[in-house]
């Protein structure tokens, strides 16, 4: 059964117009906790990312409503030109969970914007019931502090008009293909048309930029290890068979081994690998629905 398709609804943060979804099973009453989505930033990454996930989700028979909202800085939300923390996102989907939602969430969160939900989590748990991590970083990546000076020097280098040329050369097509190649899928095949050209209109707006350079600036990086031992909510992790790292802090670590980090960390914690590379919710989308509803 696919989901019901929502309009985009907006709601203001800080003077922001915020843009996000609600989903629910067509022709059936949602029951069951919410689930919000945390999308990954990327260049043309938005709440689109979601779109495979969402329509799985119904097909394989749940109910639960899908809150899918666009961070600051992407999709249809406002994209002003600032530096982008996680602790921001984190306070802008707290102000989302406080009076939109206005109940507990399960929390969906892709790569390494686990760092948001880290953030959320320390901000508002009470709101929070439980996690799922799709392909967190590698454990060095997730517990390294990258120096604030680093941070602003590659900030300022790509704030710039030769970071405004970098991303027109990244949102073209062959540059897309071939990073989604190298870095995030595991066959080749699994690049298609529908993922290009999804990230070709998120990066149509170069103002999108802002929100891409924060994250490649490393201003979500520093050490969330006691954080992420203190997480007291049922959080399941879920990585690819053949996941990879893009910094070079991971790059020795065997999926087996990040799987086993994070376990060790985690209070609540449970671990399952799928087929699929970096982007599970969308390569491996039937998997990881199951591995969740399990």
């Amino acid at each position: 059964m696919p989901s019901s398709e929502s309009l985009t609804q907006f709601y203001m943060w800080n003077n922001y117009r915020c843009a996000y979804e609600i989903h629910h099973p067509i022709n059936s009453t949602p029951e069951g906790i919410p689930l919000l989505l945390i999308h990954p930033i990327g260049v043309g990454l938005s709440r689109q990312f979601w779109r495979r996930f969402y329509h799985e989700w119904y097909k394989q028979g749940h109910r639960n409503p899908i809150y899918n909202p666009d961070l600051l800085g992407c999709g249809e939300s406002d994209m002003p030109h600032v530096a982008y923390t996680s602790g921001d996102w984190a306070e802008q989907l707290r102000h989302f969970l406080q009076t939109v939602v206005q109940q507990p969430v399960m929390i969906v969160v892709q790569g390494a914007l686990l760092s948001v939900a880290i953030e959320l989590i320390q901000k508002e748990p009470n709101l929070i019931a439980r996690l799922v991590l799709a392909g967190p970083p590698a454990w060095a990546i997730t517990t390294k502090t990258i120096p604030e000076s680093q941070q602003k020097l590659i900030w300022n280098l790509l704030d710039s008009p030769f970071g405004n040329a970098f991303y027109r050369y990244a949102r073209r097509e062959k540059f897309l293909r071939n990073f989604s190649t190298r870095q995030l899928f595991d066959k080749n095949d699994a690049v298609d048309t529908e993922w290009l050209s999804t990230l070709r209109k998120g990066a149509e707006n170069t103002a999108s930029r802002h929100a891409v350079f924060s994250f490649l600036a490393g201003f979500w990086r520093k050490d969330y290890g006691s954080a992420i031992a203190s997480i007291k909510q049922p959080t399941l992790v879920i990585i690819g068979e053949t996941a990879s790292s893009i910094s070079q802090a991971g790059k020795q670590e065997t999926p087996d081994e990040r799987l086993a980090d994070y376990l060790a960390h985690l209070p609540q914690g449970r671990g399952i690998k799928i087929s699929g590379r970096n982007v599970l919710p969308y390569e491996s989308t039937a998997k990881f629905v199951e591995a969740i509803g399990h």
